[in-house]
């Protein structure tokens, strides 16, 4: 029970976020609230991927990247709007900011080390680096992924 309420917590709040950035960047005021379930879904099914099933961060974010390319899909037929509008405003809530600060500061402690310690450094900075890449990656495909699946071309013929 006290799982449900995190990740249920955890998915709120991450629909708060996916509506603050849908009001950044001027997303029209009926999709809001389907900014907010997308990016719910999506933060949340990466949290009990994480808990429940044990996966890692990266595996886990590539499926909630998933769950939120596809239901940016459907609700964006179902509004004929463009997909991007909640795919990218659901996607944000799940992007690695931490690690990619934990990559910044590991480079700039290299400045006041000394010779000896600025490998320890360096090799958080790249380890942090490389998950980030590696996040950022895995919710580029999941975003991306459904339009490559579901939608193809006509043939001329």
């Amino acid at each position: 029970m006290n799982i449900l309420i995190t990740i249920l917590e955890d998915a709120l709040w991450s629909g708060v976020a996916a509506v603050g950035f849908g009001v950044l960047f001027n997303v029209p005021k009926r999709a809001l609230v389907y900014c907010a379930l997308v990016g719910a879904c999506g933060h949340a099914v990466r949290a009990l991927m994480m808990t429940q099933f044990n996966m890692g961060i990266t595996t886990a974010t590539l499926i909630g990247a998933l769950v939120v390319g596809f239901m940016s899909k459907f609700i964006a037929r179902k509004l004929k709007m463009p997909s991007m509008i909640f795919g990218i405003t659901g996607a944000i809530p799940m992007v690695p900011g931490v690690f990619a600060y934990q990559t910044m500061i590991s480079l700039g402690e290299m400045i006041h080390q000394e010779p000896g310690q600025i490998a320890v450094s360096l090799g958080e900075a790249a380890v942090n680096g490389v998950r980030t890449v590696a996040l950022l990656g895995c919710l580029a495909l999941g975003i991306t992924a459904p339009t490559f699946l579901l939608e193809r071309e006509h043939p001329v013929v």
